[in-house]
């Protein structure tokens, strides 16, 4: 192992807190490999790149040596994180969440290293957990120590409803820091109480020197604005396909592509320092670094080669306004519906048709180069359509 002194400042990389930074390298002069826990409830079936950021700083924990505990929440995720919520969260079914985990245990590996994870279900120990170990759980913690989280308390003042359930929430992923007798937990700055909370409930179980708890940035969206999310839309699913990928990071601002550089990936502060130092210098292009980037997310996922292949297709598509040639291609006799709308819905050009009518309106969407605004427009299906739905999606349609 690398010296204490070395590890920690390599740990530090892109790192908002650490609780508490003394604890931390004392914990690394042990010269030990030490349990390092991220938790993850599976509330959906893909992750996107902003949960990749926990994933990328335990992948530099294997890296230096330590053992790395990826617990999935499949217990946990059918309350709930209340974590920043402004209101209670809809209960998932224990069907939905093992279904959603399926996913997590193979994507994780994009990242991790399989031979030095270990890879947990939660429900191993909570779902044995009795009626009167739940009641001792509860009882080592106050309402009003409750009451002090930041969302708890707004919603206490406004009078919106706060469920029992949400309470033991925090009481139960500090259990999983018990039960795996965890040296360091990893969280989001919006999981600050909750990893305070796992350091209170060991020392209530007997563990003398508790984990300490290390917070990392939110990443930021493709918007610029909000932190990634499925529920802003401004997230990068690491299972889409390489050109998708590719072209959401090359959408990112220049400022934002150095969060991603820091948090996402394996270079050192020295290197990505060097990058931006080449940039000042003008021996760069920002464009050029955001294309590296894209071409290092896309390989970790994808494959080098897919990587090369979806620079390529954006140069052509973007830099070149060129239409690539292999765009799915369809007959008219295929296509049975009218309106614009409904036609890019059924060529899964959109997710959903609400969302296909919002690209139409916003003017993202071209038929044969022209810009179409109306979604009821009805294309003429006798002659031969290019759709384009924003920078990266195409469908040809072909007359009989």
């Amino acid at each position: 192992m690398l010296p204490a002194e070395k590890q920690l400042e390599i740990i530090k990389k892109g790192v908002l807190e650490i609780i508490s930074e003394e604890e931390l390298l004392k914990k690394l002069k042990e010269e030990r490999p030490l349990i390092v826990k991220a938790g993850f409830d599976p509330t959906a079936p893909d992750l996107h790149l902003g949960h990749t950021v926990l994933l990328q700083k335990l992948r530099t924990f294997q890296q230096l040596g330590h053992t790395v505990f990826f617990i999935i929440g499949d217990f946990t995720a059918m309350i709930g994180d209340p974590s920043g919520r402004d209101q209670t969260r809809p209960p998932l079914t224990k069907e939905q969440v093992l279904e959603n985990a399926k996913t997590y245990k193979e994507q994780v590996f994009k990242v991790l290293d399989p031979e030095k994870t270990v890879v947990v279900f939660n429900s191993e120990w909570l779902g044995k957990m009795t009626a009167e170990d739940l009641i001792k759980l509860s009882a080592k913690y106050t309402v009003a120590r409750m009451l002090e989280r930041e969302d708890f308390k707004k919603r206490f003042k406004e009078n919106i409803p706060i469920s029992i359930h949400e309470f033991i929430y925090p009481l139960l992923q500090a259990y999983d820091s018990v039960a795996i007798k965890a040296d360091v937990e990893l969280g989001g700055s919006d999981q600050r109480f909750n990893l305070l909370i796992g350091r209170d409930i060991q020392k209530e179980y007997g563990i003398e020197n508790p984990q300490v708890a290390i917070l990392l940035p939110l990443l930021v969206g493709t918007d610029g604005v909000k932190k990634m999310s499925k529920s802003y839309g401004n997230y990068i699913g690491i299972t889409e396909p390489p050109e998708e990928m590719f072209g959401k990071i090359m959408s990112i601002s220049d400022e934002l592509m150095w969060q991603y550089w820091e948090l996402l990936t394996d270079l050192t502060v020295e290197e990505i320092n060097k990058l931006k130092e080449d940039v000042q210098k003008g021996i760069l292009h920002p464009m050029e670094v955001k294309k590296q980037l894209g071409m290092y997310i896309v390989e970790r996922f994808h494959s080098k080669e897919d990587a090369i292949r979806a620079r390529e297709h954006f140069e052509k598509v973007h830099s070149k306004k060129e239409i690539p040639e292999d765009i799915p291609v369809f007959k008219a006799s295929e296509i049975t519906e009218t309106e614009l709308f409904e036609i890019i819905f059924n060529l899964k050009l959109a997710e959903t048709k609400a969302e296909a009518k919002r690209l139409i309106k916003q003017g993202g969407v071209k038929v044969n180069g022209e810009k179409i605004t109306d979604p009821m427009h009805k294309p003429d299906l006798a002659r031969q359509l290019i759709i384009q739905v924003g920078k990266r999606k195409f469908a040809k349609i072909i007359p009989n």
